[in-house]
C-alpha cells in the first residue's frame, strides 16, 4: 500500500485518539460506549417534547430525571476512560456531597441563591433536595471546566483562580437556560420572584460563587477536553431549541443561546488552532 493511501487512515485515527485525550490511545469499547450513552441522551432530550405533546405537562419531572442521569452518564464515560474509577469517583462524590449539602443549606438560609424550595415534583428527594440536582451541577460544571481549560490552557505559572473564574461563568451561563424552564414547569419556586424571568439575580451570583469555589478545591487535571466540550455545545443548541420553540420561552432562550454560545465557540475556536 502506498503511502498516499494509509494517510487518510492514519489521520483518521489520531483525530478518533485526539478527540479523547490530545493524541493517546483510547480502547475502542470507550470511544463505543460513549458513542451508546451519547446517543441515550440524545434521544431522551428529543423524547421529551414528543411526550409532553402526547402524554400531557405530567411527564415533564420524570423525563428530566431521565435527562439527567443520562447527561451524567455521558459525561462520566470520558471521565472513567481517562482517570479509572478511582479517579473519577474521588471527584465524583466530594462534588455530590458538596453541592447537595450548598442545596440544603440554601433550601434553610436562603443563602447563597435566595430564598427558594423544591416542590415534590422532583423525585426521589433527601431532605427536601433532589438527588438530581447534585448530579444536574455535576453533569455541566464539568464540561464547563473542559471549556475553560480549551479557551485558556494551562501554561507555567498559571493561576487555579483564573481557571476557576472562567469555568464558573461558562456554567453560570447554562442556568440562563436551567432555572426558568423550571421554574416555569413548577419543579422550584422563588419566594419572591426575581428580575431575570422570575428568577432572583442572587441565584447567578451563588451560582458563580459556588461553582468557583468548587473549581478551586477540587483543581481538575487532565481533562478529556473534546468530548466534553462536545456535551457542552450540544447543551448549548438543545436547550436553546427547547426554551425557544417547544417551551416558548424565546427570552430564557435567547440570553442562554448567547451566553454559552460565546464559550463554546472560544472553546472550539481555541481547540482548532491546536490542530
Amino acid at each position: 500500500m502506498s503511502s498516499a493511501e494509509s494517510r487518510p487512515i492514519r489521520l483518521t485515527e489520531l483525530a478518533r485518539a485526539a478527540f479523547w485525550r490530545g493524541g493517546e490511545d483510547v480502547p475502542r469499547a470507550a470511544q463505543r460506549a460513549w458513542q451508546t450513552g451519547l446517543g441515550l441522551w440524545l434521544a431522551a432530550m428529543i423524547a421529551t417534547p414528543i411526550l409532553l405533546w402526547t402524554l400531557g405537562p405530567r411527564t415533564f419531572a420524570a423525563m428530566a430525571m431521565l435527562g439527567v442521569l443520562a447527561h451524567a452518564a455521558v459525561t462520566s464515560i470520558p471521565l472513567v476512560t481517562a482517570w479509572g474509577w478511582r479517579g473519577w469517583l474521588r471527584l465524583l462524590l466530594p462534588l455530590v456531597v458538596a453541592v447537595w449539602l450548598v442545596e440544603w443549606i440554601g433550601v434553610q438560609a436562603g443563602l447563597p441563591f435566595g430564598s427558594y424550595h423544591y416542590t415534590p415534583r422532583l423525585q426521589p428527594q433527601v431532605l427536601q433536595i433532589p438527588l438530581s440536582v447534585p448530579l444536574a451541577w455535576y453533569m455541566m460544571l464539568i464540561p464547563a471546566w473542559a471549556v475553560a481549560r480549551s479557551i485558556a490552557p494551562r501554561g507555567p505559572g498559571a493561576a487555579d483562580w483564573r481557571h476557576a473564574a472562567l469555568a464558573a461563568t461558562a456554567f453560570t451561563a447554562w442556568d440562563l437556560y436551567l432555572d426558568p424552564q423550571m421554574v416555569a414547569r413548577g419543579l422550584w419556586l422563588w419566594e419572591t420572584p426575581g428580575a431575570y424571568f422570575g428568577v432572583p439575580l442572587l441565584n447567578y451570583a451563588g451560582w458563580w460563587l459556588v461553582s468557583f469555589g468548587l473549581t478551586l478545591v477540587l483543581r481538575p487535571r487532565d481533562l478529556p477536553r473534546l468530548p466534553l466540550l462536545a456535551i457542552y455545545s450540544l447543551t448549548w443548541v438543545f436547550q436553546g431549541l427547547a426554551l425557544g420553540v417547544f417551551w416558548e420561552q424565546p427570552g430564557p432562550a435567547l440570553c442562554g443561546f448567547l451566553a454559552m454560545g460565546t464559550f463554546a465557540l472560544l472553546a472550539w475556536r481555541a481547540e482548532r488552532r491546536r490542530w
